[in-house]
């Protein structure tokens, strides 16, 4: 990362001699059993500031400022808190709930929104000052919000199966019901053009999807016939959609239960391929710029990371990155891929060329790592 002072010609007392931090190669480790997170540069491959004071982050996640000044951290104990990256200082913080499963930030970048397990529903925010906006109920526990363009934010509710979609680009919030999705949806992820809402179902075989560029989306099931033969095996840690991979036309999503990722035509929505990998998959992400996933799995077969080839659908590298791999985030054009290592309280640093290790960065308990490209991504 480069750090420019300003030159004594054309003085301007107000910045003479002020260090300039550019943003765009930082990003936020989360260190889950302290409460804390650590400030990293991806340029010089090296921690440089921790911030602390963060509450329950035993499961975290965060999003940026459309400025990637600031970041939104969403906590288990209920807990909004907004981090200014560049003075690495907690700037607002509010315990909005009993227990919350993450958030989104409006396309404007002037609202938060928070999905909460504990009373259930999803509460707005002003970006700004954090202070409320509004309070949406729910009947149970909501996930999946994700922002859509439009100043509209979309989620799911697990004890019902409904589907809302939000739209707060009024005086007063609208909020309309998209149907059901089905039984239990345990997670959801908007495609990367924005064109379609999915939403895993974890009480019954199958994913629904709801087209948003149409006003009237009617719920459409598919994957429902995978796994009818056979029996799934226990459920040790949940995948996580808004790792699902688009490349290649596909979709590459985890078959919940079994040691397989299924590869889906994303017109059709026809089953293509299967891949059988080493566990069950947690976090199928796509490389950019290539057409390789990398995927992550659930204990007691968290050690191990695998690279699958998206044209052949063959798994082309098993990696073995450390104990209790939990997250992987790529560089912004995929040159690199780091990747969190819980129980060996570090991050690891790989090459995606060669897939060879090339950095290590100590952290406390790490898990998710959010870089601040993710400011300029829609639907995180």
């Amino acid at each position: 990362m480069k750090r420019l002072c300003l030159l004594a010609f054309l003085a301007t007392p107000l910045w003479a001699g002020d260090e300039l931090t550019a943003t765009g190669d930082l990003g936020l480790v989360i260190e889950r059993a302290t409460g804390s997170l650590v400030l990293v540069d991806r340029s010089d491959r090296a921690a440089v500031g921790r911030i602390e004071g963060l509450g329950d982050l035993s499961h975290a996640s965060l999003t940026y400022s459309p400025d990637e000044h600031f970041a939104y951290v969403f906590g288990r104990d209920g807990g909004l808190t907004k981090v200014d990256i560049l003075t690495r200082a907690v700037v607002a913080r509010t315990v909005q709930a009993g227990n919350s499963i993450g958030g989104a930030i409006s396309d404007d970048g002037r609202l938060v929104a928070v999905s909460n397990y504990e009373p259930g529903g999803v509460k707005v925010f002003d970006a700004d000052t954090l202070e409320l906006v509004a309070d949406i109920p729910a009947a149970g526990k909501t996930i999946g919000l994700v922002d859509v363009p439009g100043r509209r934010f979309a989620w799911a509710v697990w004890d019902t199966g409904e589907v809302f979609l939000g739209d707060f680009s009024g005086k007063a919030p609208v909020i309309t019901s998209l149907g059901n999705a089905g039984k239990n949806p345990f997670d959801a992820v908007l495609t990367d053009d924005a064109h379609t809402y999915l939403v895993g179902l974890f009480g019954e075989k199958g994913v629904t999807a709801f087209d948003l560029w149409d006003d009237a989306a009617q719920p459409v099931k598919f994957l429902t016939d995978y796994g009818k033969e056979g029996e799934d095996m226990p459920v040790y840690k949940m995948p996580h959609l808004q790792g699902w991979a688009f490349t290649e036309g596909q979709y590459a999503l985890p078959a919940v239960g079994r040691h397989k990722i299924l590869w889906v035509d994303r017109d059709s929505q026809e089953t293509t391929a299967t891949t059988p990998v080493h566990g069950q998959p947690v976090f199928i992400i796509a490389q950019p710029a290539s057409p390789f996933v990398w995927v992550n799995f659930a204990t007691p077969l968290n050690d191990t990371v695998q690279v699958v080839d998206s044209r052949s659908h063959e798994v082309v590298a098993t990696l073995t990155p450390g104990k209790a791999v939990l997250h992987m985030e790529f560089a912004p054009r995929g040159a690199e891929v780091w990747i969190s290592s819980r129980d060996d309280n570090k991050v690891l640093v790989y090459d995606t060329k060669t897939r060879e290790k090339v950095a290590e960065i100590p952290a406390e308990a790490p898990s998710g790592i959010f870089f601040t490209a993710r400011a300029h991504q829609t639907g995180l």
